[in-house]
């Protein structure tokens, strides 16, 4: 089908990182692997990469209304 795609100027690469991504951020790596069939070394980087850390953004605004 992807290739189908690509003949006609479709391109779904970014849609597929996009959906990857969104189920990587609220399904541990092993469903992961389960669901899409992957290898498991590959689900847990993408949960890795889809980790939401709102640390850095907490110190950010912190920092911005102890300014204020």
């Amino acid at each position: 089908m992807t290739q189908k795609l690509n003949r006609h100027g479709i391109s779904v690469r970014a849609a597929r990182n996009s959906a990857l991504a969104a189920l990587a951020a609220d399904l541990p790596s092993p469903i992961l692997a389960d669901l899409t069939g992957m290898h498991r070394h590959t689900a847990i980087r993408w949960v890795t990469y889809a980790r939401r850390d709102w640390a850095e953004y907490l110190a950010a605004r912190t920092a911005d209304l102890q300014e204020d």
